[in-house]
């Protein structure tokens, strides 16, 4: 007889700390690395007077495509997670074993996307974004390697969320936090050359990049092979593509996709906007992003844990669990993105001289971070409801807040603010677009437990 997995049994408040803390640790983790990152590209040395702040702007261009890689990673391991939990709950060992299987080809198939991205069309995507030559052979040195060595990313991501999808959370934040501390170590010895290691300056950051999604893979790999005993490898399973498991799959990790990818767009067109002022407010957009990552990674983790506990309890029919795990972290990622607002609102000039900020880099980043923090606790909310659109099989839910926030809001109401000239008042676009969010996902979250939570 076939023991019942923990989401079905557990307390609830103690199933979602259990799921989800090993998540938010290791997230927090990577939110370190992406900020210890930057702080060491900003140090850069080079020709130019300001050397550092050019490197770190042209990370910033490199953004949008590191995001879209992210998405296509995240979101197929989103449908795998969905796919193999629902299946667990409904005692359907063969679905999911298949949803594993087939997740594996698929992420192969990611990267040898990117692969060719990196090859051909890294150059020109920094060069749509720059004026600088400087700027331009930052950027696109850095998103080639990134991109052509993205194999170890993808498959990081896609072990972490078998791990994620049966309850092993603790083993994910092995493999997520042993990457980012190993770029975390390896990131000053190859940007600066310390010791036996080359200076390779920018590069370096790729280098140190690619080398943690290395480690952070093989240890997934590992955890998965000895630890996750609910799901089976077969490499004839992974040749054999299953189109209906295919299929399932991206029901719900297309949307997803989408909606990160949409992310992409944003800051794509954002850098442009921003660019339009000044190159510096370029670089506050992208420390921004770095600094954020501190209490939004946290919230993602969260999000990460309770969508398995959801789906699991949604394919078991457990009404009072949904209720009761859905309630308990949209109070806990509220008060995480409070603790976010407050920081931001308090000291955004010491947050700011971490990244070797110049004054006017200080000058306008101040009220850039005071503004936009505003929007924190609105996009806590968000985040805790959209996990149960993508629980339940309901992601084209959060693609349409996530293009509405973005896309119809966002962008155009920055655009039209920058027609005043006046760099500052750009920034009210995020919580404006951040309040529509909530208008949107409150819509949905009400028509999904109408007609699903209702009949369970």
């Amino acid at each position: 007889m076939i023991k019942e997995n923990k989401m079905g049994v557990m307390p609830v408040k103690k199933l979602i700390i259990s799921m989800s803390l090993p998540m938010m640790i290791s997230m927090l983790v990577q939110a370190l690395y992406n900020i210890v990152d930057s702080i060491f590209v900003s140090q850069i040395i080079g020709t130019s007077p300001n050397a550092g702040q050019d490197a770190l702007t042209a990370v910033t261009l490199a953004f949008p495509m590191q995001n879209l890689m992210i998405a296509l990673g995240s979101g197929t391991g989103v449908g795998i997670n969905a796919l193999l939990s629902r299946s667990l709950g409904e005692k359907n060992f063969k679905k999911s074993d298949s949803a594993a299987n087939t997740g594996l080809l698929l992420t192969f198939f990611n990267y040898i996307f990117f692969l060719i991205i990196g090859i051909f069309f890294a150059e020109g995507f920094i060069k749509s974004q720059a004026d600088s030559e400087i700027i331009l052979s930052y950027g696109s040195t850095y998103l080639r390697i990134i991109a052509c060595c993205s194999v170890a990313l993808f498959f990081q991501m896609t072990f972490e969320r078998l791990l994620q999808s049966t309850g092993k959370t603790f083993y994910s934040m092995l493999s997520q936090a042993s990457g980012a501390i190993i770029n975390i170590i390896f990131d000053p010895l190859l940007i600066f050359g310390i010791g036996p290691f080359p200076e390779l300056g920018i590069a370096g950051a790729a280098y140190a990049t690619i080398f943690g999604q290395c480690i952070g893979a093989c240890i997934g790999l590992y955890c998965n092979l000895n630890y996750n005993k609910e799901i089976h490898f077969s490499f004839k399973q992974i040749l054999a593509i299953d189109l209906t498991t295919v299929k399932d799959i991206y029901y719900v990790g297309i949307p997803s996709i989408l909606m990160m990818s949409i992310g992409s767009v944003m800051t794509y067109l954002m850098n442009l906007i921003l660019g339009s002022f000044t190159s510096t407010a370029t670089a506050v957009f992208g420390v921004y992003f770095k600094l954020q990552s501190f209490f939004f990674m946290p919230v993602f983790g969260l999000n990460n844990g309770l969508i398995p506990v959801l789906a699991y309890n949604y394919g078991a029919k457990n009404k009072q669990r949904i209720s009761e795990a859905l309630t308990f972290s949209l109070v806990l990622a509220l008060s995480i993105m409070i603790v976010g607002t407050i920081a931001f609102q308090s000291i955004p000039e010491l947050l700011l001289s971490f990244f070797n900020a110049s004054d006017d880099m200080i000058q306008i980043g101040i009220p850039a971070l005071r503004i936009i923090s505003l929007s924190f606790p609105l996009a806590g909310i968000c985040i805790a409801m959209g996990s149960i659109f993508q629980a339940f099989s309901k992601s084209f839910y959060s693609l349409i807040v996530s293009v509405g926030r973005q896309l119809v809001v966002l962008i155009p109401v920055a655009w039209l603010l920058a027609q005043t000239g006046q760099l500052e008042i750009v920034w009210f676009a995020f919580p404006i677009a951040e309040l529509a969010s909530l208008v949107l996902s409150t819509i949905f979250f009400r028509k999904l437990y109408k007609t699903m939570m209702t009949s369970l």
